[in-house]
């Protein structure tokens, strides 16, 4: 009893305090007194490609130091409970494609070398996917070194058929994600009963689930989310807003895309956030970045512990060719983004200012 009331009054002295402080407390079984965030902080960035081994290392950035290309929002990245991105390629040293490209100028294939994941983990990444069409460009030695890779430094990954997702524990929240795409040895974006399933499954164990996909047609002639299946080069990049939906409807908190090189509209449902294609964020020496292919937001947002958007912000970079992150002063992913947003979603129920703050209308 006397132990009971030490408790109750170390716990009214902590509630006492929480209107000036981030967290919210609560009680294990154990009578442990855990601080857990009030809010959380999401940060997503889309296409990451760090340059390539493959054709020559003369695709590697200046000096062969692959943090030079994201230094300038390194503090930015890492100033988050979450900090997501799309790796576009494989981390590997050595080996050859398996897929044929027999003019390299024409055809691109990805194969980073395997210290540059040192700088994700100097960045904050904790999550990232391997949900896309270049994962699997040199084979499954390139899976499965990137994926020990990944494992030895704790970054959290999914997407494929092999691992589609990822649970881990933060700040004593339970995370969820999971990844799908249209290609070979990624979970199909378009068998929905599994993508379903997949996420019921992380919903009814997790409290935040993020899910990705990596989809729609490409470049700047499909900026537009058209609301139905988008085929391009004859293959079906599913229709990205009815996939969106259908993951929020069954248990999804955050959910995010890229795939259409280009950045597309946000859009918050059923008070969950969606962006449609967060572009290229840091794609070295073998993407086109010329016009809407070189501007791409960091997408910044603050969620409950149930995952409901509360707001959020976007801040706008840009690659010059080629490539390195850089802040963009003339903020044109932003006025792109509202441009977008009215084209998309006029009735949308989320404001984007032109300093790029996200709140409800």
């Amino acid at each position: 009893m006397k132990r009971l009331v030490v408790l109750l009054i170390i716990l009214l002295s902590l509630l006492n305090s929480y209107a000036q402080s981030p967290d919210s407390i609560s009680l294990t079984h154990d009578s442990t007194i855990v601080l857990a965030p009030k809010k959380i902080v999401i940060t997503a960035v889309g296409d990451i490609m760090l340059g390539s081994v493959f054709p020559s290392a003369e695709f590697l950035p200046p000096h062969d130091n692959p943090y030079l290309l994201l230094e300038s929002v390194a503090d930015t990245l890492k100033a988050s409970d979450i900090t997501f991105g799309n790796l576009e390629g494989s981390f590997l040293n050595n080996g050859e494609p398996v897929k044929k490209c027999k003019d390299t100028t024409l055809c691109y294939l990805f194969r980073m070398p395997e210290r540059y994941v040192s700088a994700l983990t100097s960045s904050g990444f904790n999550i990232l996917s391997l949900a896309n069409n270049h994962f699997g460009d040199f084979g499954l030695p390139a899976r499965i070194r990137t994926k020990t890779i990944l494992d030895s430094v704790g970054i959290n990954y999914g997407g494929l058929i092999e691992h589609p997702s990822s649970i881990f524990r933060k700040d004593s929240v339970l995370y969820g994600f999971c990844a799908f795409a249209p290609n070979a040895g990624a979970v199909n974006i378009n068998e929905l009963d599994t993508a379903t399933a997949i996420v019921r499954k992380l919903a009814n164990t997790c409290d935040i689930v993020i899910v990705y996909f990596h989809g729609g047609a490409e470049g700047a002639d499909f900026q537009n989310v058209p609301k139905t299946n988008e085929i391009f080069h004859g293959e079906d990049r599913g229709d990205v807003y009815n996939f969106a939906h259908t993951m929020i409807d069954n248990g999804a908190d955050v959910v995010l895309g890229s795939g259409p090189h280009v950045t597309r509209a946000i859009e918050v449902y059923k008070e969950r956030f969606i962006s449609y294609s967060m572009g290229n964020f840091c794609t070295y020496g073998r993407f086109n970045l010329a016009g809407p292919n070189g501007i791409a937001p960091i997408v910044k947002i603050n969620v409950d512990r149930e995952g409901k958007f509360l707001s959020g912000r976007i801040i706008p970079i840009y690659q010059p060719w080629p490539g390195g992150v850089r802040i963009d002063s003339a903020r044109q992913v932003i006025y792109k983004i509202r441009e977008l947003d009215e084209q998309d979603f006029p009735d949308g129920v989320v404001n984007l200012s032109e300093d790029g703050e996200i709140t409800y209308k």
